[in-house]
């Protein structure tokens, strides 16, 4: 299965396209356990050149990025912090709120693995498919996503930090065979980490196993796609 979505996704979007990440919490660290920057978001998009990642409680040192890895619960100065210094609630009152609504559990695991999809033989224990998507590609997934699903939640997208919009929706939605997908990285602190025209896009693990019987009849490989895939084309080989 993952050897043919990945035949599919080359064609739909090119060769130039950045593969997405597959990340899941396991007992085994997929790659050694270095020394993070403060924001994982950057290391977690290095992924993409190939280059496996491990999370765990000792190596990500940012409270709220251990908090929506679930290795750590909130920490107090957390709402004060995204209210009264980043400003991006009006309120402590709305942050506390906010994250007791997102009703986190602390994993089990000691490990949450990134790894290229290319270099993983199966699903298991995988929560999400990440993708990186500039807006032609994430037009692309977007339209996959709504092909066989008409809920008004087929794609969404809500506040959270970087983190929080990778990782914690994806395994929320995952762990109750949910069927939404997650735009994410729209949190200021994080667009400095990540290319100025890309979003993030994560398909929890359950619903990606449902899509990929549907990505070759989807509007991926229908006319008009084939127009912004030509762009997407153009715009690849001026970069290079």
């Amino acid at each position: 299965m993952i050897q043919k979505f990945i035949e599919s996704y080359i064609k739909a979007f090119g060769t130039a396209t950045p593969l997405p990440v597959a990340f899941g919490y396991s007992d085994k660290a997929c790659s050694g356990i270095g020394k993070m920057p403060h924001c994982m978001v950057g290391a977690i998009r290095k992924v993409c050149e190939g280059e496996p990642l491990t999370l765990c409680a000792e190596n990500v040192s940012c409270g709220g990025g251990r908090l929506y890895t679930a290795f750590a619960p909130m920490q107090e100065r957390t709402p004060i912090f995204v209210s009264e210094v980043e400003h991006y609630k009006q309120t402590p009152e709305q942050v506390k709120e906010y994250i007791s609504r997102l009703g986190i559990r602390l994993t089990d695991k000691p490990y949450l693995n990134f790894v290229r999809i290319d270099q993983i033989s199966s699903l298991n224990d995988v929560e999400g498919i990440l993708f990186f998507a500039t807006p032609d590609i994430l037009s692309g997934l977007c339209s996959w996503a709504f092909y066989d699903n008409n809920g008004d939640d087929a794609v969404v997208t809500r506040f959270a930090s970087g983190c929080c919009s990778i990782v914690t929706f994806a395994v929320q939605e995952n762990r109750k065979g949910g069927r939404s997908c997650f735009i994410g990285l729209l949190d200021p602190s994080a667009r400095p980490l990540v290319p100025a025209n890309e979003l993030s896009f994560v398909i929890p693990a359950c619903r990606f196993k449902e899509m990929t019987l549907t990505i070759d009849d989807s509007a991926l490989f229908k006319k008009a796609f084939s127009a912004v895939k030509r762009r997407i084309d153009g715009e690849k080989q001026q970069e290079h």
